[in-house]
């Protein structure tokens, strides 16, 4: 069994990190916390029917988004822990900038995405908090913000390339296991869910009434048009309060 902390480090991958068709044959609880391997093992021949996939495109000689070590990134946190939701649509096509978190890039990417950049303006209108510079939401991550793009793939310069391969099977299968989950005396943990745009919201059918914050994409083609003065992190956080929940601390770090 190799070291699972190594199989989340950034870009690039370490040597001796395993590859798709490597990932492909391993159990579950070696790709993802162990409650996402539970909660998962439904889907399982569709995520190793990916990975293959993932494993011909490199064969093939195309370079696949995010790495080994980060396509799987969203399921490092516990399934347990997660109180927020964010649905993406697939990652960035830019080399470099995916790291298997929605909206989020590697720390030492310059210029961060103009889509993250839309949300840190959001973030700043709605809850006074300066825009950084770096696009690291790990610390988001870390305090149980699901970070989860439907699509967990994309082949490098090419957006959308890897929809219809597999994911949507899987993803529905994660949105179904948070939104279904429930405490010892059979109650709901906290929960919301944020679906921005048109992809994210077709997975409202699967929240089982949790609570939702919604609005246009932040991306610059639909920004204008709902996302800006939706003031989606402060609602987050009233919506966690009123289930007993904190909420999530949205400042990141000045340097990542």
């Amino acid at each position: 069994m190799f070291d699972s902390d190594a199989l989340f480090e950034l870009e690039p991958d370490p040597a001796d990190a395993p590859g798709f068709a490597a990932m492909a044959a391993l159990p579950l609880p070696e790709l993802m916390a162990a409650d996402w391997a539970e909660a998962l093992a439904d889907v399982e021949p569709q995520l190793r029917g990916v990975l293959t996939f993932l494993a011909a495109e490199v064969a093939a000689g195309h370079r696949v988004l995010p790495s080994p070590s980060n396509v799987l990134r969203a399921f490092r946190q516990p399934l347990a822990g997660v109180k927020v939701l964010v649905v993406g649509q697939d990652p960035y096509p830019t080399p470099g900038h995916a790291v298997g978190l929605s909206f989020a890039v590697d720390a030492r990417t310059r210029p961060i995405p103009r889509s993250l950049a839309n949300i840190y303006r959001e973030l700043e209108a709605d809850l006074g908090i300066p825009a950084r510079v770096h696009g690291d939401l790990s610390t988001w991550a870390d305090q149980g913000v699901l970070l989860l793009n439907r699509v967990m793939s994309v082949r490098a310069g090419s957006a959308g390339s890897h929809r219809g391969k597999g994911w949507e099977a899987i993803t529905t299968a994660a949105v179904t296991a948070v939104a279904n989950r429930r405490t010892p005396d059979g109650g709901r943990p906290p929960l919301v869910a944020v679906l921005w745009g048109k992809d994210a919201e077709s997975v409202r059918p699967l929240l089982s009434g949790a609570a939702v914050v919604s609005s246009a994409h932040p991306s610059p083609l639909s920004a204008s048009r709902g996302f800006f003065g939706s003031r989606p992190f402060s609602k987050i956080n009233g919506l966690l309060q009123e289930q007993g929940c904190p909420g999530v601390i949205w400042e990141l770090p000045q340097a990542a």
